[in-house]
């Protein structure tokens, strides 16, 4: 079994997918509501044909999915929640937190702590909380 974020933006997906596939490399696969057949699906009142209905970027077993949420849709959904990213290699750690925090709010600067050699979080530009470990060796 495995449990896979599905994030929801407001009408920035393609750029936040773009940059993450930029930071974490991988395949991604991008699909608007223009894509589909007339018959199939139309963009949900307030949300444009080019709004991304699904995202997905595969970076070997790892899969991270979103999609442009339609307006309101998920206004006063679950808080506290953070997607994490977990390495063995501090170096790789420490550009993956640099380049999520750039443009962003660091919420724990990335240093070693008691529990792992390098961890912090951070708000991404696209308003997603990211936690980055480096597991123990």
């Amino acid at each position: 079994m495995a449990f896979r974020p599905y994030l929801a933006f407001k009408g920035n997906c393609r750029e936040a997918f773009n940059r993450y596939q930029a930071i974490f490399g991988g395949d991604l696969v991008l699909l608007s509501f223009s894509d589909a057949p007339p018959t199939e699906t139309t963009p949900p009142p307030g949300t444009g044909p080019d709004a991304v209905m699904h995202a997905a970027l595969t970076t070997g077993e790892q899969l991270l999915m979103g999609a442009d949420a339609p307006p309101g849709a998920f206004e006063g959904s679950v808080n506290g929640i953070c997607v994490n990213y977990s390495t063995s290699d501090v170096t790789n750690a420490e550009r993956v937190f640099g380049a999520l925090a750039e443009n962003g709010q660091v919420q724990m600067q990335i240093g070693p702590t008691f529990f792992s050699p390098a961890f912090g979080m951070c708000i991404d530009r696209f308003g997603v909380p990211w936690m980055i470990s480096t597991d123990q060796s």
